[in-house]
This record gives C-alpha cells, structure tokens and sequence, in this order.
C-alpha cells in the first residue's frame, strides 16, 4: 500500500545522521557527517528537518530505518527511536537494510557496505548478506557512499511497504566486538 502521506525516514549505521522526509513526491533531506554523538543529535535533527516543514512528530503517519548492516551501536539508536516513535505515535515503522537500499535505486545484482578492518556486507540477488574482505567484492558491485541516497531510498521503500510487518530490528551479520564482562555479578543484599 503506497501511503501519501508523511513518510519519515533515517539512518546512522555508520559515521552520520541522515534523514528524509517524504511528502508525496517531493523529498527534504539531511545528513550529517559524525563519528560520535549520533544518539544526542538524533532527536534534534529530525525535529529540525521537520520544523523546516512546519511539521511535526505527530504528522508523521509512517518511519522508516536503517536497520544495517553497519555500526552495531549507530544501528541500535536508529532502530530503538523508531520502534519508540512508532509505538507512542500509533504508526508503522518499517526496517530496512542498506542492502536493500541500494538494490532500490536500481536492478543491480551485488551491493556492498564497507565494514570494519577492510571488511564489506554484500549481498548478491536474494542470498543472505555475507561478510568478506572488501578485496574479494565481486567486481561491478554497488557500493555504499552516500547517505543521502541510502536514507532516501529507504524512506521510498518504507512509503510502499505493507504496514503490518514485525517491527524493526538490527540486522547483525556478526557479534559485537565488545567481550562480555569477566566480572562476578554483584552481590544483591537483603
């Protein structure tokens, strides 16, 4: 179902904010580039991006996000906002990988995400994401370089998708980097 009416969506699984908001044909979008700080900025961002259409939270009727694969924190702020703004403003949010972002600009067969320590995500037809060294990318592969575009296409891909799906959730294609701790529990006194 194609909604007409206010669509927005954003994205920091990597190093930026980035936002787009639909209406109807029309896109208003921002980015950021940051390497830190995306889970103070969010908030404000959006509203900026909002106010400068005299818009907003609750004229929004539909969010899409970025859910990654990418910064395993980034992705995390992305998704936990609009699984909130979703459920306080009785709207669908709609997940959407940065795979399937770039595959919604055009029929292209391989698109890739730059990862940590010359990693890359990359995803081929509908197989499941694999990680590789970026050196082994299949040649002709999409790549991933501008936000802007990313978040615009995942705003359109959200516009046309079917409302009633599972809420958004991270798409993780290896564990956090970061070990567990090695500590006791604390102790819980009576």
């Amino acid at each position: 179902m194609v909604s007409d009416r206010p669509v927005l969506a954003f994205d920091t699984s990597a190093a930026h904010c980035a936002a787009a908001l639909l209406l109807g044909d029309e896109v208003f979008l921002r980015t950021e580039e940051m390497g830190r700080g995306q889970a103070e900025r969010l908030v404000p961002f959006l509203e900026e991006l909002l106010a400068g259409q005299s818009l907003g939270f609750s004229d929004i009727r539909r969010i899409g996000v970025g859910i990654g694969p990418g910064n395993f924190t980034g992705t995390r702020i992305s998704v936990s906002l609009a699984r909130g703004l979703a459920l306080s403003l009785g709207i669908p949010a709609i997940g959407v990988s940065a795979l399937e972002a770039l595959r919604g600009f055009s029929a292209i067969d391989t698109a890739a995400v730059a990862g940590p320590r010359e990693t890359a995500y990359v995803q081929t037809g509908t197989t499941a994401p694999v990680i590789m060294p970026r050196d082994d990318v299949p040649e002709g592969a999409e790549w991933l370089d501008n936000p802007g575009r990313l978040v615009t296409s995942i705003a359109r891909i959200a516009q046309h998708a079917e409302a009633n799906g599972p809420p958004p959730a991270p798409l993780y294609l290896k564990p956090a980097d970061a070990a567990p701790a090695r500590d006791a529990p604390p102790v819980i006194l009576e």
